[in-house]
């Protein structure tokens, strides 16, 4: 266990080493390459001035077309050198992209390797037997609030002897005693409706009211069965 936990940043710091170093060589060969391409480029202007200085000295025609040719198979050479280093890097570039691609999947089993064992620990510190014994101490602690609400809201005192039949029995008796006193009590007449009356006639007079007595009468009688 130790040497793997001490052994991951040894791996990966090795990893980043050799990355820096791939790249330290691809950058030596680009020089390389850009110095090689001035040197055939550099031939190749050689062999324009000796082909001229042939035009103009005949006398001396050969050795300059023997000089221009050597600085074509001088640029030749470069030209083979170049392409081998164009190879050289193009394997490096392989390289670097496998390494960052194991970089990169290492990192990524190590993190999944890591969730998981925290996963682990999690389950190992709540098992089922736990969770169970949560949940029933849960159900007892609700019952026994359910048991304490209900104990409350039974009446004590004098209020736990009342029958409620009789209290409904005495309620019905008091609507029927307020609806026998509505229905003796007199009905209020409407106003009569204004009666348009010609011109040379007497309106009718309105039927007279009870007189006092009856009225008296009416409202002892409703005392009498108030009582």
């Amino acid at each position: 266990m130790l040497s793997r936990v001490f052994g991951k940043p040894k791996q990966e710091a090795n990893a980043v080493t050799t990355l820096d170093k791939l790249n330290e060589t691809l950058e030596m060969l680009e020089k390389k390459e850009k110095v090689l391409l001035k040197k055939a480029s550099a031939e190749v202007e050689k062999a324009k001035e000796y082909t001229k200085a042939h035009n103009k000295r005949g006398s001396y025609s050969l050795l300059y077309t023997q000089t221009a040719i050597q600085c074509l198979k001088r640029k030749k050479l470069y030209e083979q050198q170049v392409e081998q280093l164009g190879n050289f890097q193009l394997r490096i570039h392989d390289q670097m992209i496998m390494l960052e691609g194991a970089k990169a999947t290492t990192e990524t089993v190590d993190a999944l390797r890591t969730g998981a064992a925290a996963m682990k620990a999690m389950q190992k510190a709540t098992n089922i037997d736990d969770v169970d014994k949560t949940m029933d101490e849960i159900n007892e602690q609700t019952e026994n609030m359910k048991q304490i609400q209900e104990a409350l809201a039974t009446p004590l005192g004098a209020a736990a002897d009342f029958d409620e039949d009789e209290l409904e029995a005495e309620l019905e008796e008091l609507e029927g005693a307020e609806l026998e006193e509505q229905l003796l009590q007199p009905a209020t007449t409407a106003p009569a409706a204004p009666v348009h009356v010609p011109a040379g006639k007497q309106p009718t007079r309105p039927a007279p009211r009870q007189n006092k007595a009856e009225e008296d009468e009416l409202a002892a009688l409703q005392a009498e069965m108030a009582l």
